[in-house]
């Protein structure tokens, strides 16, 4: 056992209990002798005070009044005080009867004096936790933005002994929401947290039972069945570890959102789920002006295409967040189209939410719906993106990724539409594949046409790399194979990918709107590659499994299109800081618009042909470095 370590907090608060108490008692003899105290009362006072502040404050000792933690203080340790103070007074009482018969001390005094006691003892402790909940951290004052595996669906009909991993202020919400829900059939038996001083104190009377290393022996111990990661804080290499731990020990285990799941409010235990892969990958809170994006979304009408996708539908609910007039939601799938109405009209009830199943090759369709919606922000992230599926059918990549762009981009200048925002790939950056080289195509007309000195319209670009969970993605890939029983499929082992979440990428498109004056193509600040066949054995070991044992990854090379790594910048684009330190501008050549036309008009032409070999040909001539593979 390691020695307890005094903190200097305990410390503080012991000094200040015994000033308290001091003052209690003085206050109750200056109550009695209408605070003019007669000098030989006053000695006797002298005399029993070193007594009275002992037998005091070893009552609190043993009701674990120095135990608990005060940032948390609860019904319970009220209690515990006043049980605390009516044992130590009678014990005073007790005391000066035997031994002077109450000569010289009065009996009201005491009655006074017990009253005093649990009014500032108590007054303390609440006014640490009120210091606390309202003028420190941010973490107490957010809330979970969807709701997914938690609690509620375990299907037990017997209560689960649960152990909370991190003493803080997620473990302490979670556990108070547990107790004060007999729904959840939960018995909280004990916290783990790393932080030594934590160790041996309670919240809520919950002991904090030992180290998150420790989880193996406390599990035995204390009988627990399951455990809570509830650390929204934790970064990519600290879940990691935990995670590891937890498996080691046979414990079943979920977790609660990172921050950056974290939008605003409190940690609620309906969004307790399974730990997933994007626990493990390691992504900043990102900083939002809200003020500035509000200021161009609040109140306006904002057209978002391919609002049923990934990527679009969730710029649909971010944007509502900011409390537009109306969100036109414009999709030519039907079903994601009606899924996506129906939460948004479900969640924002002010919002006019205007389904549109349309689409952007469709150019009179355009035409009306601009004119009768009158859109001034418009969120171009409708494409086509399935790389080997593109590599075989061409000229659908220059039908809806090229055409389509066109066609949107001629319609928000007819229309003076104050701003455009089109959402590109780090796959246009030296493409290898007909996808990428395509939105490298889409690209250059967002920029040739903001130079026109006749454009209104603040055209704007902004290009990332992978999103988790999208479809279309390698991790419903893995994790549908994983459910197969294997094996996973990797194209090479050295493959690497840039990647962040959707909801981070969405609100930096929503932040470089705010930033954009018109031309600016925007880069997203994606962080370290992550090696696919590393992702594969996490998503494995997540799973339950060990990579090559139980569950085998097979090497199947590269697919049509492919490249062992992507890149953010492309030749003659160079890197420049911007107001917010995500975003980053790229800064790169003028193009010549007429000539740019006249090859993209050639190309439009060439996909009514079919032929895949001279459309590829006429995007090697418009993007210089493109690489079919």
């Amino acid at each position: 056992m390691k020695p307890k370590i005094l903190s200097k907090n305990f410390v503080i608060v012991f000094c200040l209990d015994i000033l308290i108490l001091l003052c209690s008692v003085y206050a109750a003899y200056l109550l009695r002798f209408d605070f003019n105290i007669p000098d030989y009362m006053l000695g006797m006072f002298l005399k029993i005070l070193p007594v009275l502040l002992l037998i005091k404050i070893t009552c609190f000792y043993f009701f674990d009044l120095y135990r608990g933690m005060w940032r948390y203080t609860s019904v319970e340790d009220l209690l515990n005080i006043i049980k605390a103070s009516t044992i130590s007074s009678l014990l005073i009482i007790t005391y000066i009867l035997f031994s002077n018969r109450f000569i010289g001390v009065p009996r009201s005094v005491f009655i006074v004096d017990f009253g005093f006691t649990v009014l500032l003892i108590a007054g303390f402790r609440l006014s640490v936790r009120f210091y606390f909940e309202h003028f420190t951290g941010d973490s107490v004052r957010m809330i979970l933005f969807r709701f997914s595996k938690g609690l509620f669906t375990t299907g037990r009909t017997d209560t689960a002994n649960l152990l909370i991993i991190g003493a803080g202020d997620g473990g302490e919400k979670i556990y108070r929401e547990i107790r004060d829900n007999s729904k959840l059939l939960y018995n909280v038996v004990g916290f783990l947290d790393d932080n030594p001083v934590k160790l041996g104190k309670k919240i809520h009377g919950i002991p904090v039972l030992g180290s998150i290393k420790d989880i193996g022996f406390v599990m035995k111990k204390s009988g627990a069945d399951e455990a809570l990661i509830a650390i929204p804080s934790a970064g990519a290499e600290k879940m990691r570890k935990i995670v590891e731990i937890c498996k080691a020990s046979g414990i079943i285990f979920k977790t609660v959102p990172g921050i950056g799941e974290l939008l605003s409010g409190q940690v609620s235990i309906s969004a307790i789920r399974e730990v997933s892969y994007q626990d493990l990958l390691s992504r900043d809170v990102i900083r939002l002006d809200k003020d500035k994006i509000g200021d161009y979304l609040e109140g306006e009408s904002v057209l978002i295409t391919g609002a049923g996708g990934s990527i679009g539908s969730e710029l649909c609910r971010q944007v509502c967040k900011f409390n537009p007039s109306s969100v036109i939601l414009y999709e030519r799938a039907e079903s994601p189209l009606y899924e996506i109405e129906l939460e948004l009209k479900k969640r924002f009830k002010s919002v006019a939410v205007v389904p549109m199943l349309a689409d952007i090759r469709d150019t009179k369709q355009l035409d009306y719906i601009f004119k009768q919606y009158q859109p001034q922000t418009v969120f171009h992230a409708a494409a086509y993106k399935h790389v080997p599926m593109l590599e075989l059918h061409p000229w659908k990549a220059v039908e809806n990724n090229i055409a389509g762009t066109l066609n949107l981009v001629e319609v928000v200048r007819k229309f003076n539409i104050k701003q455009f925002v089109f959402v590109s790939t780090d796959k246009a950056v030296r493409p290898a594949n007909v996808m990428g080289a395509s939105k490298r195509v889409s690209e250059m007309i967002v920029q040739s046409r903001n130079e026109d000195e006749s454009c209104k319209t603040r055209l704007i670009s902004v290009r990332f790399g992978n999103v988790l969970g999208s479809v279309g993605s390698v991790i419903p890939l893995f994790q549908s194979q994983i459910k197969e029983g294997g094996p996973v499929t990797v194209t090479d082992p050295d493959v690497t990918r840039y990647f962040m979440t959707i909801p981070e990428a969405c609100q930096l498109i929503l932040q470089a709107g705010a930033m954009g004056k018109g031309g600016e193509m925007y880069l997203f600040d994606m962080g370290q590659p992550v090696k696919i066949a590393d992702m594969a054995e996490d998503l494995i070991r997540l799973s339950g499994f060990e990579p090559g044992r139980d569950i085998k990854i097979e090497y199947t090379g590269l697919r049509p299109g492919e490249k062992l790594f992507e890149e953010l910048i492309t030749d003659g684009e160079k890197i420049l800081p911007s107001c917010h330190e995500k975003i980053l501008v790229l800064n790169g050549t003028d193009k010549d618009q007429n000539l740019l036309n006249g090859h993209v008009n050639e190309l439009i032409l060439l996909a009514g042909s079919y032929d895949a070999a001279r459309i590829k040909a006429k995007l090697k001539e418009i993007v210089l470095d493109y690489k079919p593979g």
